[in-house]
């Protein structure tokens, strides 16, 4: 599904990812982990295009290297994406929000799936509100609805439980599951909280310093691995 090959990235001076090497796996869950400062975010932005690589590839389906291709051309290619902090669109309404989702689906689909309503139902009942009027959680489940509205194979989510309620976390789960298990969906996610990963990670890469140190099924991560690269 997404292979990166000694993959190198800077920002200015400064060598963030060192000759990094993965491989996701279709129709599962792979959580990308490690302490803050590691390089997880610049790994999710440089396979979203929205930071360009030095050297290395980026092999993704049967398209073959994507290192070259611009960030907008990736959401053409069923590649979803929910940044950090979730970045809707605060003064548009809900509906607006998802419309401006749908612009990227490469099938030219111009309603919003049913499917995502049943994902997420309070979006349906908010459809005319505002998204900065939304609670933290529902802007997440906005930003992942939105994501996908262009029908992805491939779906990032960056820190998808930071800052959110319980009930809402619980939520996102259980769509990070249907959409693996039901929908055959391949899903990355930056994730920080153990639990949460260990229950609805399949694989997972630990980064520290840039490069990849641990990798395996999530149920490889053990107590050692946690304390060395993970505790604080």
């Amino acid at each position: 599904m997404l292979k990166l090959n000694n993959v190198n990235q800077y920002y200015g001076q400064s060598h963030t990812l060192w000759d990094l090497s993965l491989e996701i796996k279709q129709g599962r869950c792979t959580c990308i982990m490690g302490r803050n400062g590691v390089g997880k975010t610049t790994l999710a932005k440089a396979i979203m295009g929205l930071l360009p690589i030095k050297d290395g590839e980026i092999l993704y389906d049967e398209m073959g290297d994507i290192s070259k291709l611009a960030s907008d051309k990736r959401a053409g290619i069923a590649i979803g994406y929910v940044p950090q902090g979730r970045e809707i669109f605060p003064q548009l309404t809900v509906k607006e929000n998802l419309d401006i989702g749908l612009l990227g689906n490469r099938n030219g689909l111009k309603q919003v799936p049913e499917k995502i309503y049943e994902l997420f139902p309070v979006l349906k009942k908010m459809l005319k509100r505002k998204g900065g009027d939304l609670s933290g959680g529902q802007q997440q489940q906005l930003a992942i609805a939105r994501a996908l509205c262009i029908e992805p194979n491939l779906l990032i989510l960056d820190e998808p439980s930071e800052g959110i309620q319980p009930n809402i976390v619980q939520q996102i789960g259980n769509v990070i599951d249907y959409l693996t298990k039901e929908e055959n969906m391949t899903v990355i996610i930056v994730e920080q909280k153990l639990p949460f990963a260990r229950k609805h990670g399949d694989d997972f890469y630990l980064i520290d310093r840039g490069s990849v140190v641990a990798n395996g099924e999530i149920e490889e991560l053990s107590d050692g691995i946690i304390k060395k690269f993970l505790s604080v």
